[in-house]
């Protein structure tokens, strides 16, 4: 029987360390495709830890896709001939310094200015300008523009944070702390990719949390990441041809649509964007959420990831922008690794922001740029002034070297997951039960609600607001309708009252007929 040895743990959990021997055998095709491994209970008593370490570490490497499930048949190991050899062997390597043309790019425009000096949707479509959106069937007959809807009760629709979750008291200590002893700093104007601190203190955060190792020069920030796409788009190019996932959040490809850029809508399945649709659409260009998808839940598996990284690496002109908005909050194992921890080839930019973990209203996002980009942006960006201000900038980087957001994203998942557990539990204690099926709830801030109605979507979701619920339906985020997607609606828990969730079910138990 397959076995290892605990003698040389580390800091690790015990099935942190077996997830990483397992996941290394695979990699290193000691364990091959279709192989079976061990049942839980037969593998824990073999290598003398509990049946709860094995299901960890099975349940981890399920989730990145090294292994699947069959029903009443065990525990598989999954195809991933498409990763490279060297995959087994590190990720992104050493980091070096960026080059010198870079750094004298930060410091002068084109212009001959002068900077302080860095010392700190199932269809393919184009999309073109001017081109007719999707019918919006998350706002049915256009209830929400009227201006004599009911009252608003209950949002499943919205992501806001909770006033109660934001950490005043300590923002606002260091607030003064950074009035009284960064007087100089905070009124002098910070390099064009933002405060070298905030980038050293996110760098060291993605290493420790992500696995991400980057240079802070290779960060850059932006107030807001539809500020930073746009960014991307001109250091891209706007001859590019861009993709999207459909389903997919619509403001992305608006964005696009917005710079007058060619945007293509890829159809996904159950592992994600499909490679030959992506094959076929042209793209140059593929902004995706592996981690996450919104609005699915979808996590990409390890295997369509390397895929997606051998497309992009086919071509010089090929990239992927990683959005990877909400995955601090993965509520079972360890965060999934993201792309652009085992992109070898430099075709991954990663974007993220601290609207999730911290407020929606909290403005700040930040890129990830491959070396060779990143000169070229100081070359030819650097005249852009950074859009977030100092105040924000410095506070945040103090939050984050002083311990304190570790502790609040640690909060945070502890808040969210109760909350996620005592949602899905009324759920099943409720009359909704019997015609409901959750999917997708082990990452991120919501998850799909499959319920079922001899109503259409958008009839269930009028039915709901008129009596003061809001809630969308999944169809609403596809390009186009796309049959077999109807009945499947969308649960943003983040700022939902506990006080709200038994109204909120009957409402959609009323709703649905």
């Amino acid at each position: 029987m397959l076995t290892y040895s605990f003698s040389d743990v580390g800091s690790d959990s015990l099935y942190q360390y077996l997830y990483k021997c397992i996941k290394n055998d695979i990699l290193t095709r000691n364990l091959r495709a279709g192989e079976k491994l061990p049942s839980k209970r037969s593998f824990a008593k073999n290598l003398g830890v509990s049946v709860i370490t094995v299901e960890n570490a099975y349940a981890q490497l399920i989730s990145e896709g090294y292994l699947y499930s069959l029903p009443k048949r065990g525990f598989f190991v999954s195809d991933i001939s498409m990763l490279p050899p060297e995959a087994a062997f590190g990720q992104n390597g050493p980091v070096q310094s960026l080059s010198d043309a870079m750094k004298r790019a930060s410091m002068t425009n084109p212009a001959g200015k002068s900077y302080p000096p860095d010392t700190e949707e199932t269809a393919e479509r184009t999309t073109l300008p001017g081109a007719a959106h999707p019918p919006d069937r998350t706002n049915p007959a256009g209830l929400f523009d009227t201006a004599d809807r009911p009252a608003l009760l209950i949002d499943l629709t919205s992501n806001q944070t909770d006033i109660r979750n934001f950490p005043f008291s300590i923002w606002a200590k260091l607030v003064r702390e950074i009035l009284n002893e960064n007087q100089q700093e905070l009124v002098t104007n910070p390099p064009c990719g933002g405060v070298l601190k905030l980038r050293t203190a996110i760098a060291r955060h993605l290493r420790d949390f992500r696995g991400i190792v980057v240079a802070p020069e290779q960060i850059i920030m932006g107030a807001g990441t539809e500020y930073l796409y746009g960014l991307l788009i001109q250091l891209l190019g706007f001859d590019k041809t861009y993709a999207v996932e459909d389903p997919g959040y619509r403001k992305i490809a608006r964005i696009y649509e917005k710079h007058k850029v060619a945007c293509r809508h890829i159809p996904m399945d159950e592992n994600g964007i499909r490679i030959s649709a992506l094959e076929r659409s042209g793209a140059d260009v593929l902004h995706l959420s592996p981690s996450h998808h919104f609005p699915t839940g979808l996590v990409t598996p390890i295997s369509r990831r390397y895929e997606l990284l051998g497309w992009a690496a086919s071509s010089e002109n090929r990239y992927i922008i990683e959005d990877d908005y909400d995955s601090e909050f993965r509520m079972s194992g360890n965060p999934i690794p993201a792309m652009q921890s085992i992109d070898l080839s430099e075709k991954v930019v990663y974007i993220n922001t601290f609207t999730k973990t911290l407020a929606s209203t909290v403005r700040i996002s930040y890129m990830i740029l491959p070396r060779h980009l990143a000169e070229r942006f100081y070359r030819e960006l650097s005249f852009y002034s950074c859009t977030v201000s100092n105040f924000e900038q410095y506070t945040l980087a103090r939050f984050i070297e002083n311990g304190s957001f570790e502790k609040h994203l640690n909060r945070m998942r502890s808040y969210y997951h109760k909350k996620r557990d005592l949602l899905i539990d009324r759920i099943r204690k409720s009359e909704l039960n019997p015609r409901a099926l959750i999917r997708e709830e082990n990452a991120g801030l919501h998850f799909i609600l499959e319920l079922q109605t001899a109503l259409s979507d958008e009839e269930v979701c009028t039915r709901a607001l008129q009596k003061g619920l809001r809630i969308a339906a999944l169809s609403g985020f596809y390009a186009q309708f796309t049959p077999g997607i109807e009945h499947r609606f969308i649960v943003n828990y983040s700022a939902l009252p506990e006080e709200q969730i038994d109204e909120a079910i009957r409402i959609l138990c009323e709703s649905i007929g």
